[in-house]
């Protein structure tokens, strides 16, 4: 069975970083090739909040991820996991939804792992998939996520006072949150 996950990083939190890396090597321990998204952020990076600066980054790093995926023949694959973290769910999600549209890749065989998705990720409606969130999140309204999640259908993991990186600022807490997330992670990964 061939399996392939795409990896779609968010500004400034890149694949090296421990939720992709982790989720990588998870994808990696159960059998999936693996491609990471590395596309370059050279904007400001003072755009959260500002909705034009905002769809400024995902037009140019949605067009840098569609010239480096173009070649990947999804239908050789019987699984496709995109997992994406901030800015990258909504990457993840429009790109989902083209290659969906031109019949590119079955949606019955596409899932996605968002990590702190954005309020715009929903706008692709992303099937098939999970998501976690910090509620102390400043890169969204976490209700509104929360809120459009469970309208979609797509079940959501919470953490308490975590933050975009669903980090708290306590080293142990934080070790604590990744642990739980690699787990849940894993359980959605091998669900196929």
């Amino acid at each position: 069975m061939a399996k392939l996950a795409i990896l779609f990083p968010g500004i400034g939190y890149n694949c090296d970083r421990p939720l992709l890396y982790y989720g990588r090597k998870l994808a990696e321990r159960n059998a999936y090739e693996c491609i990471a998204v590395n596309y370059v952020y050279n904007g400001d990076m003072n755009i959260r909040g500002n909705v034009q600066k905002m769809e400024e980054a995902f037009k140019g790093l949605y067009l840098q991820a569609q010239e480096i995926l173009t070649g990947v023949d999804y239908g050789r694959y019987d699984e496709v996991l995109f997992i994406s973290k901030s800015v990258g769910t909504v990457i993840a999600a429009a790109y989902a939804k083209m290659l969906q549209d031109k019949r590119m890749c079955d949606v019955s065989k596409l899932r996605h792992v968002l990590y702190t998705p954005l309020e715009y990720t929903f706008k692709y409606d992303p099937a098939n998939a999970v998501a976690f969130l910090g509620t102390a999140d400043p890169w969204c309204v976490p209700e509104a996520v929360i809120r459009i999640a469970k309208e979609r259908n797509v079940p959501m993991h919470l953490y308490d006072a975590a933050n975009h990186s669903l980090e708290t600022g306590n080293v142990t807490a934080d070790i604590e949150i990744l642990k739980d997330v690699m787990g849940k992670t894993e359980v959605f990964i091998r669900k196929a």
